[in-house]
């Protein structure tokens, strides 16, 4: 597996609570907060489902 690069891009203030929980678990707490993580099927999960919020960059 590799390193992926995950920067927030928008706001979650208008989002569901569930996606304000996704975004927390992977480490993300304001907008252009980045954090660098090893790609899992589970990291890779949790990005799709907040792929509009987010910016994914291969390290």
């Amino acid at each position: 597996m590799g390193k992926i690069k995950i920067t927030q891009s928008k706001s979650v203030i208008k989002t569901s609570e569930r996606q304000k929980l996704t975004i927390r678990a992977l480490g993300l707490r304001n907008p252009h907060d980045s954090v660098e993580v090893e790609s899992t099927p589970q990291i890779m999960g949790m990005v799709n489902k907040v792929k509009h919020l987010v910016q994914v960059e291969k390290i």
